[in-house]
C-alpha cells in the first residue's frame, strides 16, 4: 500500500524560508504572490493489506521521527 504525508509548519509558527522564497519571487516580477510557506512530502510504500493499520503505522513513523510535532502539522492520504 502506498501513502503520501504532507507536512507543513503550523500556522503561528514563523517560516523565515518560505519568506525568503516569497521575496525572491517577488523581485522575479511577480507581484501577485500574496504568501507562500514551504513544508515537507514523503511518499511511503508499506507491506500491509489492512488499510487501518497501514495509516496507524504511518501515522506511528510521522509522530516518532518525520514530524517534529511541536511545529509541524501533517497529514496522511492513500496514493
Amino acid at each position: 500500500m502506498k501513502f503520501s504525508v504532507k507536512v507543513t509548519l503550523k500556522k503561528d509558527v514563523l517560516d523565515p524560508q518560505g519568506k525568503v522564497v516569497a521575496q525572491t519571487l517577488q523581485n522575479m516580477g511577480m507581484n501577485t504572490l500574496k504568501n507562500i510557506r514551504q513544508g515537507k512530502y514523503f511518499e511511503i510504500e508499506i507491506s500491509e493489506n489492512n488499510e487501518a493499520k497501514a495509516k496507524e503505522k504511518i501515522d506511528e513513523m510521522c509522530k516518532k521521527l518525520l514530524v517534529n510535532l511541536i511545529i509541524e502539522d501533517f497529514e496522511i492520504s492513500k496514493i
